[in-house]
């Protein structure tokens, strides 16, 4: 992606400098990326069926219905601060500040996916973990992850019709199983990932998750070399099995609270570094095992919050704001994912706040 490029929005036609728009937001302290523009695939934009940010936006409002002040999607969530303790390993495959050795703050949101903010938890739902780390040199770094092996969708063209199959039918709550079926049909690429993802069942909670970033990104060297890599968190705290659904609406967020109340959560932030011929355009597909893994440091959260003013609740994780030394793929689903949450923020700051389905204190006083 362009940065400096103007770029327009079929649905808005309005015109924005993306990295006009980063820079200013981070010199009044960087809590939103509030780019504008949509985002062009395979069929060219400003075409009349051009897929736009306000296209995908508009599908999640649909299924679900519109809930203001809150995200289209990850809207049921918990605020989270900690630090992040670099070794100085990531040195040697990137000139990131963020992997000089050293402490630096990072912001974090748990959450879990989909559209309703007062969804109830369930094991099998996808869990997310939003970290915005804070840099001395004044850079930041986004990354949102999810406790996924693989993504299911290879294209955004892929994920938006997805979400048309998977719209629930009146009566029964679930998908149209024909249309389902007609969408895996034309998407192999998604019929193999969601055998990926049935391999790795989900763990008792947040805290014993495996985060993983899942798109490709490039990090530079002091010599100019530049490697495809993935990241992830992977815990310190040991994998528990998810066997059933605890009771209770919030039973994954109220764990979460009372496990922070009584020791901070820490994850290993993990480099996987690409060889040539490793797909970097293509989330569906894992890179092949033995692959070389740095371990950069340690990510730990002690305090979590809940959302309001002026914490993660208010934080775009957009995956293109990143620190010199590491940059995008070749992933289409970047731009896409940029260009939707900045969509998102968007709408969700024009509309009333609501607030969140999860109270920390109350969970606290509950004990």
């Amino acid at each position: 992606m362009e940065d400096d490029t103007e770029r327009a929005d079929p649905g808005t036609g309005t015109e924005v400098s993306r990295r006009g728009v980063l820079l200013g937001l981070a010199a009044v302290g960087g809590i939103a990326a509030v780019d504008v523009g949509g985002f062009l695939y395979a069929k060219g934009w400003l075409t009349p069926d051009a897929l736009t940010s306000s296209r995908i936006a508009d599908r999640f409002e649909q299924l679900n219905g519109k809930h203001e002040g809150f995200r289209r999607n990850h809207a049921k969530g918990l605020s989270a601060t900690g630090y992040f303790e670099s070794n100085g390993a990531g040195a040697a495959v990137s000139t990131a500040v963020v992997f000089q050795p050293g402490r630096v703050p990072v912001a974090g949101r748990f959450s879990l996916s989909g559209s309703l903010p007062g969804a109830t938890d369930a094991n099998a739902t996808v869990r997310g973990l939003g970290l915005q780390f804070t840099l001395p040199n004044g850079e930041q770094w986004r990354t949102a992850m999810l406790n996924l092996p693989v993504f299911l969708d290879s294209t955004p063209e892929g994920f938006y019709e997805r979400l048309l199959a998977s719209k629930p039918v009146a009566g029964t709550g679930k998908p149209d199983p024909e249309k389902m079926a007609a969408f895996l049909a034309g998407h192999p690429e998604t019929a193999a990932a969601m055998q990926i993802v049935r391999q790795h069942p989900p763990t008792s909670g947040f805290g014993d998750s495996t985060f993983r970033g899942l798109n490709a990104f490039g990090v530079t060297d002091a010599a100019g070399v530049t490697a495809a890599v993935r990241w992830m968190l992977v815990p310190e705290q040991s994998p528990e099995s998810a066997d059933q659904a605890q009771p209770g609406k919030n039973y994954l967020f109220d764990a979460l609270i009372r496990a922070v109340a009584t020791a901070p959560l820490r994850w290993r932030l993990m480099l996987t570094i690409g060889e040539p011929g490793d797909q970097t355009n293509d989330a569906t597909k894992a890179w092949p095992a033995g692959r070389r893994t740095i371990d950069v440091g340690t990510v730990t959260i002690d305090s979590v919050q809940t959302e309001g003013p002026g914490n993660a609740r208010d934080i775009n994780f957009d995956p293109l704001v990143l620190p010199v030394g590491i940059t995008p793929s070749d992933d289409p689903l970047l731009n896409a994912r940029s260009a939707v949450y900045a969509r998102s923020f968007t709408r969700r700051s024009g509309e009333p706040a609501q607030p969140s389905a999860i109270s920390v204190e109350e969970v606290l006083d509950a004990r």
